[in-house]
């Protein structure tokens, strides 16, 4: 498959935004897919391996994948806000890129997956996403609110940073199936292949 990535920025919140934009010349585009990456704080970034597999099979499966630093990271403008601005940065990348009605999935990697819900949790009932993926989502330490039950939630049997038991007392009150990979970590260290296929398997059609 012909992938190729274009990186740019954008007018975010709070200055510019560093973007990256996945995409492939060999399927048509199934719609947008916005990625939101780990905490800032911790190295987090666009170019954490995990968001890079993420966008890697949502490539592969059609989508148009756009991945971005928040405010204050390496080249985007700002600084760290607890949360609250982040996700303001996420809704102004899918304003950015989202070509008008076409079909959204919002994904995260631990507080990108709070990012990505609380996001999801802001746009007009009309324009709600397609479809989600969470990545072993930071549900202890942040409030992220409840997301569509057809969610792909991925969680290490074995994370060291955001519990197991953590997502499933998330889980739990939604109805939200969860899925376990046995003994992986927080990283998914030698498992991304799993979990890529787990995001293949769930956007086949």
């Amino acid at each position: 498959m012909n992938t190729f990535t274009k990186r740019g920025e954008i007018a975010g919140p709070a200055g510019a935004l560093s973007v990256a934009v996945d995409t492939t010349t060999d399927l048509p585009s199934r719609g947008l897919a916005v990625i939101c990456h780990p905490h800032p704080l911790q190295g987090g970034t666009m170019d954490n391996k995990v968001v890079t597999t993420l966008a890697r099979a949502l490539v592969q499966r059609g989508w148009r994948v756009a991945r971005f630093d928040y405010r204050g990271v390496r080249q985007s403008a700002g600084s760290w806000d607890e949360g609250r601005g982040e996700v303001d940065d996420a809704l102004a990348v899918i304003a950015a890129h989202r070509i008008a009605g076409e079909p959204l999935v919002l994904g995260g990697f631990s507080f990108g997956g709070y990012v990505a819900a609380a996001a999801a949790a802001r746009l007009p009932d009309t324009d709600k996403a397609y479809r989600m993926v969470l990545v072993a989502p930071s549900t202890l330490k942040h409030a992220a609110p409840p997301v569509a039950v057809e969610t792909l939630l991925v969680h290490g049997e074995a994370d060291d940073v955001v519990p197991l038991s953590a997502s499933m007392d998330w889980a739990r009150p939604q109805g939200l199936p969860v899925v376990v990979v046995p003994g992986a970590g927080h990283f998914f260290h030698g498992q991304l292949m799993i979990l890529k296929a787990l995001v293949l398997r769930h956007f086949a059609e």
